[in-house]
């Protein structure tokens, strides 16, 4: 029975979905609520994976010239104002601090939702000539946006992100950045977090404010939604003229730098769980699992089975690898490892030891394959090389599954009405018949891919000449 209640304490994805998530997030024991409200306490096995994201994210940022700085957390006022959009974009979610231990501050402060005018600021005494062109800065840090309606992962008050922050010389070097970029976040997640991605442009409406124009990877949770992923911005040289950011160029002319902003945060972990998760709870991909492999002694008590199982961890060092030595029973330990999404499941019991074998599990798909104790570091590798792989392909599958075409108005209405997922449209560039369709439909622009198509040659929505190819979804 007691197997049995572990599992069952996480509802079906297919009864509710949001309460699944939220299940797994809790028994999976990845976070926690806290007395403070709106924000989360992110668990060991939580914070894990987030420091597997970063290290990893880290060295792919530093293989394109990215280096660490670290900003205040607190922006002035006067600071904040200068960039109107940007000002207007963040007001409604600011938190401001408005003392200074018992004495009212000379100006109030805000706690960063996002850093660009802090950055600006600094960049403006810290950029003289064109040699010290490009600065190509990026910061680990938390930020604060006062949130109404808050979920685990994917929405709190406070969140863990990077944000990056570059300085060039010419505009063309700024959109070459800015795409670059965006490339990362793709590589990353579609490499080291098995989720495939859509690249692409957000709309004039969707686009980060004050930027002139935000670039988007958006995937597909397995429910139908879609989550933005990442985001990278060109910010021209808006930034720059609102804060005076001028360099002396080669032939002695005062210009204006160009900027980029670009950023990921801890709500990929979310996307990560919604992706790949399953009744059993998670189902993590081999390179962010802070365990990649959990051997489970058979018969423990029995002589010899734990030195063995000792011996194996010992001889599997070179991956992330734990014994699950715990006097549950090997059934509470298997429902157990798969709840945590633990990649692979290596059993070994005196008839094994005897046999010279082991068996291993896969989390992925379940399935069990005897392996000689010889060849396990190769068994192993193997094995994690092909789940990574299969969890990426099992995915993509779903992403092409659930993405539809529409032609017309009435396709376009019926496909949301029906079905989850992407939806692929023709539109005519104008905010008015976006924003209708999000009034009309609940439904918003996910990105203009960068492989545009011809689908037909007049919006779906209100019937004017197309401009545009867009991805269309219900979103996190």
């Amino acid at each position: 029975m007691a197997e049995k209640k572990l599992v069952e304490a996480i509802t079906s994805m297919d009864t509710d979905f949001a309460q699944w998530y939220t299940d797994v997030v809790k028994k999976a024991e990845l976070i926690d609520y806290s007395n403070v409200k709106g924000c989360m306490v992110i668990k060991p096995a939580g914070y894990a994976i987030w420091e597997l994201i970063q290290r990893q994210l880290d060295d792919m940022f530093k293989a394109t010239g990215v280096e660490n700085v670290y900003m205040p957390m607190f922006i002035p006022e006067s600071l904040l104002q200068k960039e109107k959009d940007h000002v207007e974009g963040f007001a409604p979610e600011v938190a401001w601090v408005t003392h200074g231990g018992l004495n009212p501050l000379q100006e109030r402060m805000c706690v960063r939702p996002t850093s660009e005018t802090l950055f600006c600021d600094f960049y403006k005494g810290d950029i003289q000539s064109y040699r010290d062109l490009p600065r190509v800065y990026n910061q680990w840090c938390s930020v604060v946006r006062w949130e109404k309606e808050t979920r685990p992962f994917l929405r709190s008050r406070e969140f863990l992100w990077q944000e990056g922050h570059t300085a060039h010389a010419t505009a063309e070097e700024a959109q070459e950045r800015t795409e670059q970029m965006l490339n990362v976040y793709a590589d990353f997640c579609e490499k080291v977090l098995a989720i495939p991605v859509v690249k692409g442009r957000k709309t004039e409406k969707e686009k980060f404010a004050g930027a002139e124009a935000t670039y988007t990877i958006e995937a597909l949770m397995h429910d139908g939604k879609a989550l933005q992923s990442g985001t990278s911005h060109n910010f021209g040289d808006g930034f720059a003229k609102a804060f005076g950011i001028q360099f002396t160029d080669k032939d002695n002319t005062l210009k204006y730098v160009h900027q980029t902003s670009w950023g990921m945060s801890t709500r990929i972990i979310g996307a990560i769980i919604m992706v790949h998760g399953d009744d059993s709870g998670l189902v993590l991909p081999p390179k962010v699992a802070p365990t990649q492999v959990m051997i489970i002694p058979i018969q423990q008590k029995k002589e010899g089975v734990l030195d063995k199982a000792y011996e194996l961890k010992d001889r599997l060092s070179h991956f992330r690898v734990k014994v699950d030595d715990s006097d549950k029973s090997p059934g509470w330990k298997f429902s157990e490892q798969e709840m945590r999404g633990i990649p692979i499941r290596v059993e070994i019991g005196p008839k094994d030891i005897e046999a010279g074998k082991c068996v291993i599990c896969r989390r992925d798909n379940g399935e069990k394959v005897e392996a000689a104790l010889a060849d396990l570091e190769q068994s192993v590798s193997d094995i994690l090389d092909d789940i990574q792989l299969s969890m990426y392909q099992r995915a993509k599958a779903h992403l092409e599954a659930h993405t539809y075409t529409a032609k017309t108005k009435d396709e376009f209405v019926q496909t949301f009405a029906e079905k989850a997922g992407f939806v692929k449209a023709m539109w005519c560039g104008e905010t008015e018949c976006e924003e209708k369709i999000k009034e009309d439909m609940a439904v918003t622009s996910r990105c203009m891919p960068h492989e545009q198509e011809c689908l037909s040659d007049t919006c779906v929505y209100c019937g004017k000449p197309a401009k545009k190819m867009v991805y269309w979804g219900k979103a996190y």
